[in-house]
């Protein structure tokens, strides 16, 4: 199912397919992202369909519902928006703002991409496909968002902190995204 997206002053439009949230996790960006930074995200590792994505960037985890929270815990992170399995979109920061989502990173010598970049999580993880309507939803994201920031790159987290982090993982389909989504040549 298709669904108009529209972006308005950073933030996206509510419908049936686009969720809002607030996290706390962020601070104000001094210059517009040119960079979409992809990753994947579960919580607890390899589970889906839970609110614990949700309450882990709005600092309302509760660390009792799973041993694996304990880990992480103290962690006070966010993404701009996650794409859960069923294609819905949740915001959780403003696109004009700076999402805690990349940590010690570094694209093309500049370091810290946080300053630079817009944090796209996938509900998923590095052992599975992500689901066609994650697809759907991540392209129709993309051509949003070029229309509103002066995007010329993407990569996954895997390529701006590599050795610590392995996402989005070897089932993302670059080049299928890249296909649809920049109907051009990228760097990556």
């Amino acid at each position: 199912m298709n669904v108009t997206m529209n972006i308005t002053n950073g933030w996206l439009a509510r419908n049936n397919k686009t969720l809002r949230n607030y996290s706390p996790n962020f601070n104000e960006r001094n210059e517009p992202p040119y960079l979409l930074i992809i990753h994947f995200i579960s919580l607890p590792p390899r589970q889906y369909g839970h609110h614990f994505i949700r309450d882990f960037f709005t600092n309302k985890l509760d660390i009792q519902a799973d041993p694996f929270f304990e880990q992480i815990k103290d962690l006070k992170v966010s993404s701009h928006v996650v794409i859960y399995r069923t294609g819905v979109i949740e915001q959780f920061v403003n696109f004009n703002d700076r999402a805690w989502h990349a940590g010690v990173s570094c694209f093309e010598g500049r370091e810290t991409c946080n300053d630079f970049s817009i944090g796209i999580e996938l509900e998923g993880c590095e052992f599975e496909p992500f689901t066609k309507e994650q697809y759907r939803s991540l392209i129709q994201l993309t051509r949003q968002l070029k229309k509103h920031y002066p995007l010329r790159a993407v990569c996954g987290h895997e390529d701006v902190a590599p050795g610590r982090k392995n996402d989005p993982g070897p089932f993302f389909d670059w080049t299928y995204y890249r296909q649809q989504a920049w109907c051009e040549t990228l760097k990556k």
